[in-house]
């Protein structure tokens, strides 16, 4: 049987948002360090990585996941079990980023908390045209007490940088002493 210590280095992050707006670029680029240039509806897929922030190392699962649009019903497998939350919206969608609210409070009505451990993430921040302004990204971020980052998985800007913003928001959420992952508090969503 793992460590305690070991399975709080254990974290599942799930990869949230509209169709189309980049969240498998954004997985495959941090996975497999290169970009996907045709487009392919994802059903879900699952991916594993070490994480090393602040001088510990994380082992991440990764789940990408299928597109939501605000009738499509979110799994309970998108928010139960899962420690923290990439929500990704396009720099160039303004519906996209609209979503982002109303996955946010799907996601902390299954949890049955106010506070989750997530990032906000603008995607294709390399397109010229847009209707989101890095202003709004920030501000929306700020509001539901998220971190917030713009990124692009062509240049492979940012792409890392995700889910360390994602770890350390988990992480300020964690309690200080070390407890096991059935004793969960600060606000994750966590059963087991």
């Amino acid at each position: 049987m793992p460590a305690a210590g070991d399975l709080l280095k254990k974290k599942r992050i799930a990869v949230l948002g509209s169709r189309s707006v980049g969240k498998s670029s954004l997985v495959v680029q941090f996975i497999e360090n290169h970009f996907v240039e045709a487009y392919y509806p994802t059903i879900e897929t699952s991916f594993s990585k070490t994480v090393k922030l602040n001088g510990v190392e994380y082992d991440c699962d990764i789940l990408d996941t299928a597109g939501q649009d605000e009738y499509s019903i979110l799994n309970s497998k998108h928010a139960i079990g899962i420690h923290g939350f990439v929500l990704v919206y396009s720099v160039a969608s303004r519906n996209s980023f609209n979503m982002i609210d109303i996955i946010y409070d799907k996601i902390t009505d299954f949890c049955g908390v106010e506070d989750i451990p997530c990032v906000v993430v603008g995607s294709k921040s390399d397109l010229k045209t847009r209707q989101v302004q890095s202003e709004e990204g920030e501000e929306l971020a700020k509001k539901r007490g998220a971190a917030w980052i713009e990124t692009s998985s062509k240049t492979n800007v940012n792409v890392g940088k995700v889910f360390e913003l994602c770890l350390a928001e988990i992480e300020k959420r964690s309690p200080t002493t070390t407890t096991t992952q059935t004793e969960p508090k600060g606000g994750s969503c966590v059963i087991m």
